[in-house]
């Protein structure tokens, strides 16, 4: 491996290890959710969104975010939320995960937390019909803090048609 190699893979190794226990919490409804910083490309505000015909209802379609076309999804209506209309603090957290970015719109974001593992509990029982996006709850006070699991937003066959549309 060359020199320059070698740096790389230390340097993103060290990049890991600080963003290691670092969630993005934000919130959907009364819930708080959150969400590893080490998929996060971004932030931004609402952005105009053109439809695209025949996507499940929570993919609200896709945007142009500085030349790159990204889908994004409601992530109300993922979570079987009542629509709510968006307003100044709804913003688009734009994830990078299994190869493709998509943009998820949440009501608002909090605050970054750094969670120790023993503050993180496995999720209840209740994945096991459902969804697996639940990948554990985060213990922060008296609060909790259901952490996502960026990977499994998506289903496979999901990810491939969201990828299309890129």
């Amino acid at each position: 491996m060359a020199q320059t190699e070698v740096l790389n893979v230390q340097e993103q190794e060290q990049q890991e290890d600080t963003l290691k226990g670092k969630y993005l919490i934000f919130s959907v409804g009364n819930e708080m959710y959150g969400m590893e910083i080490r998929y996060i490309t971004e932030i931004i505000g609402i952005q105009p969104i053109t439809e695209v015909p025949e996507m499940p209802e929570y993919v609200k379609g896709i945007t142009n975010l500085r030349g790159k076309i990204i889908p994004v999804m409601d992530a109300r209506l993922r979570f079987k939320k009542e629509v709510k209309e968006y307003d100044g603090k709804t913003c688009i957290i734009v994830i990078d995960t299994n190869n493709i970015s998509i943009g998820l719109i949440v009501d608002s974001v909090a605050e970054v937390l750094s969670l120790r593992d023993e503050d993180i509990a496995p999720p209840p029982d209740f994945n096991k019909g459902g969804r697996k996006y639940v990948k554990g709850v985060g213990k922060v006070g008296n609060a909790v803090k259901l952490l996502l699991d960026c990977q499994k937003l998506l289903t496979d066959d999901e990810a491939e048609t969201l990828s299309a549309m890129t």
